[in-house]
């Protein structure tokens, strides 16, 4: 990937990998199409595979995250909803690159 501080944002980062929704907009009306499948094809699917694995076992758990987890599927399927997971580590993994800082859990 290089030097994580010349990408602007996580969500210019997520957008490399592939992990976004394609936008088509005009005149004030947003469109968000499929994902771009942009970037390197084997990351994106390690991206992709991690959450696939997490979701699974997100059943069996019940922390904060494992509930969000469980929501997004049940609201956008079990499909759409490892993309989103591996959309929002992309902008973590960014965020962590470009401040030199350790991952805490959130409270």
């Amino acid at each position: 990937m290089g030097n994580a501080k010349e990408v602007t944002n996580g969500r210019h980062l997520a957008a490399w990998l592939g992990v976004v929704p394609r936008q088509h907009s005009t005149g004030g009306k947003e469109r968000l199409l499929g994902i771009s499948k942009h970037g390197d094809r084997y990351l994106r699917t390690l991206l992709i595979h991690g959450p696939r694995a997490t979701v699974h076992r997100a059943r069996r758990k019940t922390d904060a995250r494992s509930r969000w987890i469980l929501s997004l599927e049940q609201r956008r399927g079990k499909h759409i909803a490892p993309v989103a997971i591996a959309n929002t580590n992309a902008r973590i993994a960014w965020a962590l690159l470009t401040s030199d800082a350790e991952y805490r859990k959130a409270a």
